[in-house]
């Protein structure tokens, strides 16, 4: 009834070419460009728009990390709450089973 079916692997059907060696290639380093100046030229000015950090910004990030961290923590002790109650409660089912099989073995 349970019997897993193992699947076949069909032939190929084309011609199969064997795997071709990879000849290996030599890398040849750069010419060194001639330096005139002594210096190096300065950088192009980024396009990117940079980030002003206000009063009232800053604020919101303090408190936008701070609601973060007590949302994980809570489900981390919730989570932490709900895995002592069940061992708590499985501890008690074992000891009322256990309870209950011993009385019965003292009766017979």
């Amino acid at each position: 009834m349970l019997h897993p079916k193992i699947p076949t692997n069909p032939t190929p059907t084309g011609a199969v070419t064997p795997p071709t060696a990879v000849q290996p290639t030599t890398i040849a380093p750069a010419p060194a460009a001639p330096s005139a100046a002594p210096y190096a030229p300065p950088a192009p000015a980024s396009s990117r728009p940079t980030i002003q950090l206000t009063p009232g910004s800053t604020l919101a990030l303090i408190g936008g990390g701070t609601a973060v961290v007590l949302v994980v923590g809570a489900v981390l002790v919730s989570m932490l709450l709900a895995v002592a109650i069940t061992g708590v409660s499985v501890a008690i089912c074992a000891l009322v089973i256990r309870s209950l099989v011993t009385t019965d073995a003292k009766r017979r």
